[in-house]
């Protein structure tokens, strides 16, 4: 405060001095004495209520200085008004008294030179406190590229250099903004670009490490990055992406700095978190199926982002639901009162309709399913019941509680399936279909997509396992492709769906290009630092029955279109509402019968019923 009054008293003098080059003198001398005192304590009085002193100047920035700005300009602003009525400075004359007035320049030269020596101090102290205090590098040091000079590339290079317990010594930045080239940041230049000239920088700088600085980065890039790095056996690390840093909270942002990991180098272009996508669930009760499974447990870290009037929380798995519930209260601070956690089982109606009459919810998504094909396949009967008729039922019980919206997670598997996990998940599409035709007052939709990274007996994991214990790493066959997303993004299309949801369509979620399942073995082999065939071995041992070499996201009888940015509209005629009953009728006294044999017969035949009723249906 001391500081800032003698900046305004030092305008409010230079003001003076400069309009009157010769010095002030006359009236004008005894009203720059009459008012110094309290356009100063005047000043204060005013940074004080404008809460100028709420933040330290080394951490000054954009805002701060908007209020200092704002702050002089009131000042100026009292200044001038208060002269205006109060007239400090009169002279009687012959023609009667004069007040005298301040001069119009004097006002604007007194608000400029006060807004840059307010706002200067602050930046300077900044400079300085940000200013890397004798930085050298040390022949222990680690050498680092830094891929990308924008906002993390620097953020990056001021830790460093801040920070001398890292032990790093950045000896440049690769960029592909042409804009960038040979530019410094700090002293550290801009070598090149990643697309052409980073196999060169590598060999001229030979950094220890490279650290990708870049947090929206696309899969691309960071494959390019780390194939460039991989062929000289440099290490690289990677900042997190954007849903990393909103979800991990830590304050120092190298620190985040981790391992490139396969989902970096997938192809796929980066998640972007759009909070306003779960708006239109603000206020209502959201009931979530599976919440303890990979995706339900996603579900619910996202819309406790929006303001939900309450979340439910239903799983049959007891460990999954607690470990949900305790991370939703304890690590994302949702009150007690928000969430209800509910132990069920999706196909028990009785119960189901008791938990849509305690907490009425308005919108469901439902996740709950079994989805281990192997298991699936061994277990047909539980197959059909848990993932078919449970989605019937759900559906159904939703609809007659006149819930506003119901969405069900569907797999690229329910696509001409070949397998009963994949029928299971057609038959819940009809079921869906259904049910819309039934209960126009709830909106209905199924999202459909293809494997999730990370999630439980997903192939990513079971490679790192196999990987960890030494290999081998199995694969059913090397020409085998399948399409990748990872659990947040497909979750927040999902949710997306949720808003577009009218009449049981199936959205689809661009999956971006197929990728090799025995180019990821390798990758995964790689990234651990290992040799392919040589350190871990990978083993062809044939595909199971069923399984398909390649995935596909829409029907023969289905048609794409456009609904929305990484959403598609599976196009194709409506089921008839009494052919949907008939084939779950028959399907549902297989299951009661306990007929696996004829179970397995029956939902061969669903792909060509489903056909042919789309040819004989009005389109």
């Amino acid at each position: 405060m001391a500081v800032d009054g003698g900046l305004v008293a030092l305008s409010y003098w230079l003001a003076f001095r400069l309009r009157f080059d010769n010095g002030v003198y006359g009236p004008y001398k005894e009203l720059f004495n009459a008012t110094i005192a309290w356009v100063v304590v005047g000043s204060l009085v005013i940074f004080l209520v404008s809460r100028m002193y709420g933040k330290w100047w080394r951490y000054a920035g954009q805002r701060d200085l908007l209020v200092v700005a704002r702050s002089v300009a009131l000042v100026t602003l009292a200044v001038v008004t208060a002269i205006a009525l109060l007239h400090p400075v009169t002279r009687h004359t012959s023609e009667g008294r004069i007040t005298v007035g301040l001069p119009a320049s004097v006002v604007v030269m007194f608000a400029l030179l006060a807004m840059a020596l307010l706002c200067g101090v602050r930046l300077v102290a900044r400079m300085v406190y940000e200013r890397p205090r004798g930085f050298r590098a040390r022949s222990s040091d680690r050498t680092v590229l830094i891929v990308g000079a924008g906002n993390g590339g620097r953020l990056v290079l001021e830790e460093i250099l801040r920070n001398r317990n890292l032990a790093l010594n950045p000896v440049g930045f690769v960029d592909d903004d042409p804009t960038k080239r040979g530019i410094r940041l700090h002293g550290v230049r801009v070598l090149g670009n990643t697309e052409s000239q980073l196999p060169r920088i590598l060999e001229e700088v030979e950094p220890d490490e490279v650290i990708i600085a870049i947090p929206s980065a696309p899969g691309t890039l960071r494959a390019r990055v780390v194939s460039a790095c991989r062929k000289r056996g440099i290490p690289i690390r990677t900042l997190p992406t954007v849903f990393e840093l909103l979800q991990g909270g830590s304050a120092t942002y190298v620190r985040q700095v981790r391992d490139v990991q396969v989902e970096d180098v997938l192809g796929r272009e980066p998640v972007r978190f759009e909070e306003r996508v779960g708006r239109y669930l603000d206020g209502d009760v959201v009931l979530v199926t599976g919440a303890g499974g990979s995706i339900g447990s996603e579900l619910c870290r996202q819309i406790a982002r929006v303001a939900p009037r309450r979340i439910v929380l239903l799983d049959h798995a007891e460990d999954n639901l607690f470990r949900i519930q305790r991370e939703l209260e304890d690590d994302r601070h949702v009150h007690p009162s928000q969430l209800a956690a509910v132990l069920a089982d999706c196909k028990e109606e009785e119960r189901m309709r008791e938990v849509f009459a305690e907490h009425r919810p308005t919108v469901v998504f439902h996740a709950a399913a079994y989805k281990h094909v192997g298991l699936m396949e061994l277990n047909p009967v539980e197959a059909v019941r848990n993932n078919a008729l449970a989605t019937r039922v759900m559906a159904r019980v939703a609809g007659d509680q006149q819930a506003r919206a119901f969405v069900l997670i569907s797999t690229d598997k329910a696509v001409s399936p070949a397998t009963v996990m994949g029928a299971s998940k057609a038959l819940a599409e009809f079921a869906v279909e259904g049910a819309a035709a039934r209960h126009p007052g709830t909106k209905y939709a199924s999202v459909r997509f293809g494997n999730v990274l990370g999630s439980s007996g997903s192939v990513v994991p079971i490679f790192r396992q196999q990987i960890a214990k030494g290999g081998p790493v199995t694969i059913t066959d090397r020409r085998m492709t399948r399409y990748f997303m990872t659990i947040p993004e497909a979750v927040q299309l999902v949710i997306r769906c949720g808003s577009l949801a009218q009449r049981g369509e199936v959205y689809v979620l661009e999956m971006g290009d197929a990728v090799s399942i025995w180019q990821l073995a390798r990758d995964m082999i790689e990234l651990s630092g290992l040799r392919p065939e040589a350190d871990i071995a990978i083993e062809e041992v044939g595909r199971r029955p069923g399984e398909k070499l390649h995935e596909d996201l829409f029907n023969p009888y289905e048609r794409p279109a456009p609904a929305a940015d990484k959403i598609q509209l599976a196009m194709r005629s409506p089921l008839a509402p009494e052919v949907v009953e008939a084939m779950f009728h028959e399907i549902g006294l297989l299951v009661l019968e306990g007929d696996a044999a004829g179970l397995a017969r029956k939902v061969t035949e669903l792909s060509a019923v489903r056909g042919e009723a789309s040819v004989d249906a009005p389109a």
